[in-house]
Order: structure tokens, then C-alpha cells, then sequence
């Protein structure tokens, strides 16, 4: 075959010139890319991968996930290098494998990139808003709820109140309807709460939060949507997103 002459080429900043954004989601992620595309701004490129794991949503199948992430990567868009954040789209998972062995992981062999978890985007949003107390509402287990707990504990925030929906399967969390979910949210107001956050990338969340700040005065934080606003933050996209919650407008 004839060699084909690229000397003349013109190239230019691509289809997304302002940022590429990663995420690691785990297998049976329902929702990821859908928020993340909601929320995109014009000229930032998303690309997905998905982990293994098991269909329970346990400590257990969590757990697992640190021993399979270096293989997901390895495959993971090997021949770019225009990927500026790679995230780890999980939240319960965050905190039981750990934020630093997952950052190390994300950004190994990888020059350039920023490694961060869902979780990380959790808590940098919540001190973006100024919060120190809050209630948290989760679709997990109350072993897994206890685990959050103390891990914002550690983080210096104050948690007031937390409860969870105890499903165990992304399926049954995809389902859960927005009516309840924001029933549910604006259940778990407390008077010395200063924000609520869903935590789970499973709830349908970004459907409600509008709706929620509007019925308890007080900030509401997502999953997706605090991961997908720190991703942005952290390439210094500083673009005010309307229709997804106080925190895409900070």
C-alpha cells in the first residue's frame, strides 16, 4: 500500500480543546456517563471505563476492586496523552479502598494526569459551600453507612444524621423513583445541618437537587454531580452550570 503523504496536514486543537476527563465506573454504572453528558460544557471531551464487580453492593465486592483497578487501567486509553483528570467514580469505594492508593494507581504511568475519587469531590465541594455539618442519606447497608460516617468524621466535618436505603444492587438503586428520592432528601434536613448529601453515583440525585435546595433552603450534594464539578475545578474550568444545584454555580 501506498505510503500517504501527512506533511500537508492541517491540525488544529481537536474536538475538545478545553479539557479530557476519565472515569473509572464500576461495571454495572447506570447513570455515570448520563449525568456526566447532562452536565458537560461545550469543548470538554468525557470518556468512560467500567471496573468488574460483583452484583451486591457489600464490603466485601468493594473491597475486591483494589486488586482489579491496575488491570482496567492498563487498558484504559493507553496510546493518549491528552487525558487531564482520571477519576475513580465511586463513592463507597473510595473511602474502603483508600483515596491515595487509588490517586497513586490513577496517575501511575500517566504523566500529567490528576488522579481523584468521586469522594475527593465529595469533600472538596462541601468546603467549597462552606459546610462543617451535614446530613448524608445513602443507598447503602448501615455497615457501609457506618464506614461514611467516619470517614467525613476524619475529614473534620460534623455528620448530624445519616441513613441509608440498605439496597444492595445498582439495579435496584437505578430505580429508586425521583418523588421518593427527593422525599427522602428533604427527610434528612436537620436544623443544625448545613447541607444534605446523597451519596451514591446509583441515585438518581441530579433529577432533584433543584427541587430540594428549593424545599430546605440549604445546599444539596450528589455524587455525580460533585465528582463531575471537581473534575472541571481541578482543570480550572471554572464554568457556572445552571439546573444541577447551588454547587455547579460556585
Amino acid at each position: 500500500m501506498e505510503k500517504v503523504e501527512t506533511s500537508n496536514v492541517r491540525f488544529d486543537e481537536g474536538p475538545y480543546p478545553r479539557a479530557r476527563l476519565g472515569f473509572v465506573c464500576v461495571s454495572n454504572a447506570g447513570l455515570t456517563e448520563g449525568d456526566m453528558f447532562r452536565m458537560r460544557p461545550d469543548g470538554v471531551g468525557l470518556s468512560f471505563t467500567h471496573m468488574r464487580m460483583q452484583k451486591e453492593c457489600t464490603f466485601e465486592n468493594l473491597a475486591q476492586m483494589e486488586h482489579d483497578l491496575d488491570e482496567v487501567l492498563a487498558g484504559f486509553l493507553p496510546a493518549r496523552n491528552d487525558l487531564d483528570v482520571l477519576c475513580y467514580n465511586c463513592t463507597s469505594g473510595s473511602f474502603i479502598i483508600g483515596e491515595e492508593v487509588i490517586r497513586r494507581k490513577l496517575e501511575t504511568g500517566r504523566n500529567g494526569v490528576v488522579g481523584t475519587t468521586l469522594l475527593s469531590g465529595v469533600v472538596a465541594a462541601l468546603r467549597a459551600l462552606g459546610v462543617r455539618r451535614l446530613s448524608i442519606g445513602t443507598a447503602y447497608t448501615p455497615d457501609i453507612d457506618a464506614l461514611e460516617k467516619v470517614y467525613f468524621e476524619q475529614q473534620g466535618l460534623e455528620v448530624v444524621a445519616i441513613e441509608g436505603l440498605s439496597l444492595t444492587t445498582d439495579v435496584e438503586m437505578n430505580l429508586v423513583s425521583p418523588a421518593y428520592l427527593l422525599d427522602f432528601t428533604v427527610g434528612l434536613d436537620r436544623p443544625d445541618a448545613e447541607a444534605v448529601f446523597l451519596s451514591c453515583g446509583a441515585l438518581r440525585s441530579l433529577e432533584i437537587i433543584e427541587a430540594a435546595e428549593r424545599q430546605i433552603g440549604k445546599p444539596v450534594v450528589g455524587s455525580n454531580q460533585a465528582s463531575f464539578w471537581h473534575c472541571l475545578r481541578l482543570t480550572g474550568i471554572q464554568d457556572k452550570i445552571m439546573g444541577f444545584g447551588k454547587l455547579l454555580e460556585v
